[in-house]
């Protein structure tokens, strides 16, 4: 294509390949650009804008539907007792489920600045109570990469539970302390909670893996092996570096600059690991999963598909704007890396995808992180008693068409897709 003819951003959004997957999806919708000092911010310093909640959109239209779905404990929405399950019900005084005025709620849920304030009123799942709260956003909500560290007694030994967000460099130090405190209690199988997490840095995850595995595990087996194209075989064409398998890494690293490097991290020494997952569960979370497969520790899930995400990008700053257009794929130590449909659960009847033992569950927005009767942690401690599943619950097969903040063209997506920039209509 002749670049003379589009525009920058334009033009780089065409630059990615037409094939698609097995199932006849596309393949690369992971080709994206974003501002650098916000790629900086959420992934280095780990800080984002905003209330420090996330709402997930049963409906936009009336009566609307908005669930939270996740909270900063150190935000403006934790500070003020928001919890996920909680439904919106009024903002800056306008009824949100029914209400006709959707400029003051627009305004209120898609703040464009720092230090504005907005009245949310919110109601329990079960509509029990409701608080009300006056929430400020903040240019730098600090992560929360992980939360929820449990552990869970049983009879046939410890539990650990983890709810690990995002694999940014602030969750170095977080992930070597939640795993010492697993290690501590001893505990004889992880339930790791990567819902939500949509990836980050490889070495993150290549800790991890280790981490749950443990050295006899890993013995002369490596994390992942870098794929580039039939013209990059032996050199990196990024780094210039020969190729050479990633191993598991076993001591710290300090990719943020704030932690110690060189510090021998806790094992847990598993051949077993139960992953909780949906389709916000993508890239360096799939790579745990393909990685700890690929040397033979098993991986139970329990969820939903994962989003199919076997690639990686290597990101490039231009006039402060980042660009990422994916680079590599990633393979296994048993050469294994297609998984372009997603990893899923054994009784999942969806087409595509690579079937693991587990089960399909709905992600259960009325309970906490943690909670032992929360769907999925539930559906993971009945299945290490006696493999065994609950029923698959019938989900929600309408789509929702929505208008996107910055007002282009009408889309569909799911219904329960998790959003942050969509604005809600009359209709």
């Amino acid at each position: 294509m002749d670049p003379g003819l589009f525009n920058t951003p334009d033009y780089f959004d065409l630059l990615k390949t037409t094939a698609t997957t097995a199932s006849g999806s596309v393949k690369d919708s992971f080709h994206f650009s974003q501002n650098t000092q916000e790629y900086n911010d959420s992934f280095i310093r780990g800080i984002s804008f905003g209330y420090g909640m996330s709402l997930r959109a049963v409906s936009t239209a009336p009566p609307r539907e908005f669930i939270v779905w996740d909270v900063v404990a150190d935000s403006s929405a934790g500070r003020a007792g928001v919890r996920r399950s909680q439904r919106v019900v009024e903002v800056d005084g306008e009824d949100f489920v029914n209400g006709n005025n959707v400029d003051i709620l627009n305004a209120g849920l898609f703040p464009e600045f720092d230090n504005e304030a907005h009245a949310f009123v919110l109601e329990a799942f079960d509509r029990s109570s409701r608080i009300s709260v006056n929430l400020v956003t903040s240019a730098a909500v600090p992560a929360q990469p992980v939360k929820s560290v449990t552990v869970l007694p049983t009879a046939t030994g410890n539990v650990g539970y983890m709810h690990f967000n995002t694999h940014n460099a602030v969750s170095e130090q977080a992930l070597v302390e939640a795993f010492e405190l697993l290690e501590a209690e001893g505990v004889s199988d992880l339930v790791l909670d990567l819902r939500y997490n949509g990836g980050g840095f490889l070495t993150i995850a290549a800790q991890v893996g280790y981490m749950i595995a443990g050295s006899a595990n890993i013995d002369g087996q490596f994390f992942e092996r870098l794929i580039f194209n039939d013209k990059h075989t032996q050199f990196d064409p990024v780094t210039g570096r020969r190729l050479e398998p990633a191993p598991f890494v076993n001591e710290t690293v300090n990719i943020s600059g704030n932690f110690s490097s060189g510090q021998l991290l806790p094992t847990l020494n598993l051949s077993r690991v139960f992953v909780l997952s949906g389709s916000r569960t993508c890239s360096a979370s799939e790579s745990i999963i393909n990685s700890l497969r690929g040397i033979d520790v098993e991986v139970v899930l329990i969820g939903g598909k994962t989003c199919g995400k076997p690639y990686g990008f290597y990101p490039f700053d231009n006039c402060g704007t980042t660009y990422f257009s994916v680079h590599f794929a990633g393979e296994n130590a048993k050469n294994f890396g297609e998984y372009s449909d997603g990893f899923k659960a054994a009784n999942d009847s969806d087409p595509g995808g690579v079937t693991l033992p587990g089960c399909l569950v709905a992600d259960d927005l009325t309970r906490e992180f943690g909670d032992p009767s929360e769907a999925m942690l539930a559906a993971a401690l009945q299945y290490r008693q006696d493999e065994s599943c609950p029923p698959i619950a019938k989900s929600k097969s309408a789509k929702l068409a929505y208008v996107r903040k910055d007002g282009e063209a009408e889309v569909e997506v799911p219904s329960g897709f998790a959003f942050e920039n969509i604005k809600i209509m009359n209709r």
